[in-house]
């Protein structure tokens, strides 16, 4: 995987979700996040990280639940939100960085 940074930096405005698939709550939220990362596509990179695989950048994150979603503007964390969302209310917290 790339470097965080990278992946924060990557775009003006990132959202990452972080996950593990033994969660039922993210695997609820699997095809919710399908369906906002098709709406954003070309306009704002999702990433999806598996706190299994990338458990110290979770840590470093202080990320304490899954599913998490940050998002980064100018690669600075912006917004936060841990648990199921509705994914009309995550597309449109992302389409608000996007101003």
């Amino acid at each position: 995987m790339e470097n965080y940074s990278q992946i924060i930096e990557s775009s003006p405005v990132v959202l990452v979700e972080f996950f593990a698939t033994w969660c039922p709550h993210c695997r609820r939220m699997m095809p919710v996040v399908d369906d906002v990362k098709a709406l954003l596509d070309g306009k704002v990179p999702v990433y999806q990280l598996d706190i299994d695989r990338n458990g110290q950048i979770a840590d470093d994150r202080k990320v304490e639940t899954v599913p998490t979603f940050i998002i980064y503007r100018d690669g600075v964390e912006q917004w936060r939100y841990s648990g199921e969302i509705d994914g009309e209310m995550l597309l449109g917290k992302v389409n608000g960085f996007l101003k």
